[in-house]
């Protein structure tokens, strides 16, 4: 079976995050600029290879002075880990359209694998003739897995920001010629 090619349309893909402030309520962030590109067999999925990268500079949480901190080396260091990075290393069917997506993230150059709860959208064919796929994904990393320990306590000891991410992803590829 042929491989085909699939790229990120980045107008209809978005990558989201949740963290806990305070304990009490959640900050939401994403980023920006990232791509992904993706190989099959054919149009099936459950072969596919798929990378991702993220500018960690394009981190946006609405808020220019948390985002200048999260590119600081309390949390991201931008400077010197410029990127974040998943490559797959499998798409598990589990029943009808949902799917576990195991690969390996690498964040502040620590490498650890992950699972991802995969819905898959189905594939259509646009108003111009391109054939897309589209793909929601969620999952939950602890950020003291890679390497992002900043802690702070409140004056009556809460903790600031949690340990759990929690992900939101929307993807959607175009399929090349």
């Amino acid at each position: 079976m042929s491989t085909t090619k699939w790229a990120l349309d980045p107008t209809h893909s978005e990558i989201n995050f949740k963290v806990k402030h305070m304990m009490i309520s959640s900050v939401s962030g994403q980023f920006k600029q990232f791509d992904s590109n993706v190989e099959t067999n054919g149009d099936d999925f459950t072969t596919a290879k798929i990378n991702f990268t993220a500018d960690v500079n394009s981190i946006s949480t609405n808020n220019e002075q948390r985002d200048g901190h999260l590119k600081t080396g309390d949390f991201f260091d931008a400077e010197n880990h410029p990127k974040l990075s998943f490559t797959s290393e499998k798409l598990e069917k589990v029943s009808g359209d949902d799917y576990k997506l195991h690969g390996t993230l690498t964040l502040r150059g620590v490498s650890k694998p992950v699972t991802l709860d995969v819905d898959f959208g189905g594939i259509a064919v646009d108003g111009y003739g391109n054939t897309r796929a589209g793909f929601s994904l969620t999952g939950k990393i602890n950020r003291k897995d890679f390497g992002v320990n900043f802690s702070m306590v409140t004056e009556a000891g809460g903790i600031v920001v949690g340990e759990d991410v929690k992900l939101d992803i929307h993807i959607q590829y175009i399929k090349q010629a």
